[in-house]
């Protein structure tokens, strides 16, 4: 495995750097802190036995085919493989790894953070205050919405929607969900989560707290008409995929008064953010904070050296996606 040769492309934290040293020759892509360029990529990739690749990554037939047949793995630094083309991975028996599990409690205090900042309007707060204008306590300055005995619902409810809907108990909120599949009735238990329809849970929900994987059927799930049916005191958050959510429609619901706020974490065209959104007081951004922790992005990290190596080595990884790439 010494003897095999990677490409990362971005610098992990120190910890996850010190597990790669000296198992491997290591290419690492040090360039401008914004995504390598594809060109650069394709260049850089040729050759190599693994890949080490970000979400911003898209890894396809063309990225493959640019790297060669002797690449067995890409381990991806990330929960959601969207940017992968996976049956084209696995068509080709190369192993494909995400890094589940470690970001989980992360990504669901985050979930809340931008929840309590769009129903209390802590951002918009800070902004004001920021903005250095004369202001007096007033009865009716910057009101919010309560939680208490509010309802919360959860769109998407894996290990972040369930651990997203556990902090809610704590605040006194019913919990609804809309899933691909009932969750067992423990679970459901412990939650005390009921089962919606996806038109449901938007006619009901004061808060709705977004975590479904991005695919055909969930890409503008929140669009134009979604919106309209929320309640005007509603607010959206979204931690899961940018495009799950139409970006310019929710600039237009929020200022029409449609729903009351909005808080995002991920965007449509990342990084770049709906021009329509920056103006708006009620809409709470922030760039992709979810898994960062110092605990968790090591975490995150190890995991996905782990997988790496493991790939090169010919061993099953921990967090494999593709089991049927595998040879016998």
């Amino acid at each position: 495995m010494a003897d095999s040769e990677i490409l990362l492309t971005r610098r992990l934290v120190d910890e996850a750097m010190a597990a790669l040293d000296g198992t491997c020759a290591v290419d690492l892509y040090e360039g401008p802190p914004t995504a390598i360029p594809r060109s650069e990529l394709l260049r850089r990739v040729k050759g190599k036995d693994g890949l080490l690749t970000l979400l911003t990554e898209k890894v396809d037939a063309e990225l493959l085919d640019a790297a060669g047949p002797q690449l067995k793995v890409v381990a991806n630094y990330a929960v959601g493989v969207d940017n992968i083309d996976i049956p084209e991975c696995t068509r080709r028996g190369i192993l494909v790894t995400n890094t589940p599990d470690v970001l989980t409690e992360a990504t669901a205090d985050l979930a809340w953070a931008l929840i309590l900042s769009c129903v209390r309007r802590v951002a918009e707060g800070d902004r004001f205050l920021r903005s250095r204008e004369e202001w007096i306590w007033d009865p009716r300055m910057m009101l919010g919405q309560e939680l208490y005995g509010r309802t919360i619902g959860i769109v998407g409810c894996g290990r972040i929607g369930q651990a997203t809907a556990r902090r809610a108990l704590g605040f006194g909120m019913r919990v609804v969900y809309h899933n691909s599949r009932p969750l067992p009735a423990d679970i459901e238990g412990e939650l005390k989560a009921e089962l919606r329809t996806f038109d449901q849970l938007v006619a009901e929900s004061d808060v709705i707290s977004v975590h479904c994987p991005l695919t055909p059927a969930t890409r503008h799930l929140f669009n134009a008409e979604v919106f309209a049916r929320m309640k005007p005191s509603a607010v959206l958050v979204n931690t899961a995929r940018g495009p799950v959510v139409d970006e310019k429609a929710l600039a237009d619901a929020v200022r029409a008064g449609e729903i009351f706020g909005a808080g995002l974490d991920v965007f449509e065209r990342e990084p770049i953010v709906e021009e329509s959104l920056l103006d708006l007081g009620a809409v709470t951004i922030v760039p992709h904070l979810g898994s960062a922790t110092v605990q968790t992005r090591a975490a995150m990290g190890l995991l996905a050296v782990e997988n790496l190596l493991d790939g090169l080595a010919g061993t099953r990884p921990r967090a494999l996606l593709n089991p049927e790439a595998l040879s016998d």
